[in-house]
């Protein structure tokens, strides 16, 4: 089926590429240098990119932004707050489904029916 080549065709190109995955912290990109590297479950000399660890003071960072955040969130309509759900469902669900299908078969170990199941959960 379309989808399946589509599925196999991201897998491959997820599978060549080594990425770099720093943290994100009140809306900036927070790169450490302390990497660690991140492989399948099943394979773990195959590394599919690094993460950067952060330390307490990241930690206390990501705090302080959330609750800077919280006033300008909550200010929000509900309408408003949902519609953002409600977009990230629909990119989930359309053009970035088979890109998280094949993140969770790589990161998790998972055939293609289980990687469906737990894609659908994260719309739900």
């Amino acid at each position: 089926s379309p989808e399946r080549a589509e599925l196999q065709a991201t897998i491959k190109k997820m599978r060549s590429e080594v990425i770099d995955v720093p943290m994100y912290i009140g809306g900036e990109e927070v790169r450490t240098g302390n990497l660690f590297a991140m492989t399948p479950p099943h394979d773990h000399q195959h590394v599919l990119g690094h993460y950067h660890q952060g330390e307490k003071k990241h930690i206390q960072m990501a705090i302080d932004a959330a609750l800077a955040a919280k006033p300008a969130w909550e200010a929000l309509a509900w309408e408003h707050r949902a519609s953002i759900f409600l977009k990230a469902a629909e990119l989930i669900s359309g053009p970035y489904r088979q890109k998280l299908n094949a993140a969770t078969m790589l990161g998790q170990s998972k055939n293609a029916f289980q990687a469906e199941i737990d894609s659908a959960c994260e719309i739900a």
